[in-house]
């Protein structure tokens, strides 16, 4: 009798063990990049987040699950040390109101914090310092806030705004980034080149050109500019923007595709993830030499 109350114990564990792993398997299988709205890894360096149009995805220790957390659909997503950043639209029946300006976690995206602009800004270029917080979005109207167009800047959350003169910046940015340390420092690109600005982004002076930057992300010990841009085919290039030394990263084939997001582990900083335009998601432990694929077309099963 003592053995067979055994053989049905061991039986019902084992099939627990088989409906968890099937789970675990399902919920792996069932995530999808329906769009890709930026890319950052936590701060341990332990995950990578994509805003998407249904929530924050994440990619740990081989495997891709939904964050914790309202669905929201954000955009200008950005992550810093402490905290995280985004825009966009909220899920159906989270009670806030559409778009909802700009808001901020403290909690990995379980929960937010609005900061303003709530039903006035959907701000889709958003960069944020990694160490001070500092916060630069890109509005293409005017708001309660913004009196006209522009680059603005806060480092008290939305309390108070400053605008960004912009001198020198040729076009409207496609994508923008913050010095982790000074936030003074900021660098954009568009489709006129690269520019890097030491004034919060009065004066810009153009660092490369005769391409189309798409993106653009500071290492985190602030000494590399890392952009990549379009002219023909698709670029990767890191610059040490206090030598203009410039240093080509190799990238993975990308067909009739490019890179629209660059992000770099806090934890090991040998190791950057890349995010394309066509959803394609690459991660490398050496500095770009290799590339390893995480996501195909927004497929995430491997």
């Amino acid at each position: 009798m003592m053995r067979r109350t055994t053989t049905i114990v061991v039986a019902a564990v084992f099939s627990l063990f088989l409906n968890s792993l099937m789970l675990a398997r399902a919920d792996a299988q069932s995530v999808t990049l329906h769009h890709v709205h930026g890319l950052s890894y936590s701060a341990d360096g332990r995950q990578i987040f994509i805003p998407s149009h249904n929530g924050l995805a994440v990619y740990s220790d081989g495997r891709w699950s939904m964050a914790p957390g309202p669905a929201h659909d954000y955009m200008g997503f950005s992550t810093t040390k402490q905290f995280f950043y985004s825009s966009g639209h909220p899920a159906q029946g989270a009670g806030l109101i559409n778009p909802f300006g700009l808001l901020k976690s403290k909690d990995g995206g379980k929960s937010w914090t609005k900061l303003g602009l709530e039903g006035e800004a959907d701000f889709h270029l958003l960069a944020a310092s990694y160490g001070t917080n500092a916060v630069y979005v890109f509005t293409h109207a005017p708001n309660s806030r913004m009196s006209k167009p522009g680059i603005y800047s806060t480092v008290n959350d939305g309390f108070a705004w400053k605008r960004a003169e912009s001198r020198g910046l040729e076009g409207d940015p496609f994508a923008l980034t913050v010095h982790p340390s000074n936030d003074k420092i900021v660098a954009a690109g568009n489709k006129t080149g690269l520019y890097f600005s030491t004034d919060g982004g009065d004066n810009f002076k153009r660092l490369a050109g005769g391409e189309q930057v798409l993106a653009a992300f500071f290492d985190l010990d602030g000494k590399q500019l890392w952009f990549s841009s379009y002219s023909g085919k698709p670029a990767l290039t890191r610059l040490d923007w206090s030598s203009g030394k410039k240093t080509n990263v190799s990238l993975p084939p990308l067909t009739q595709d490019a890179v629209a997001y660059i992000a770099q582990n806090p934890a090991n900083r040998s190791e950057y993830a890349i995010a394309t335009f066509e959803r394609n998601v690459y991660v490398s432990k050496d500095q770009g030499k290799t590339w390893t694929q995480i996501a195909n077309r927004g497929q995430t099963t491997r």
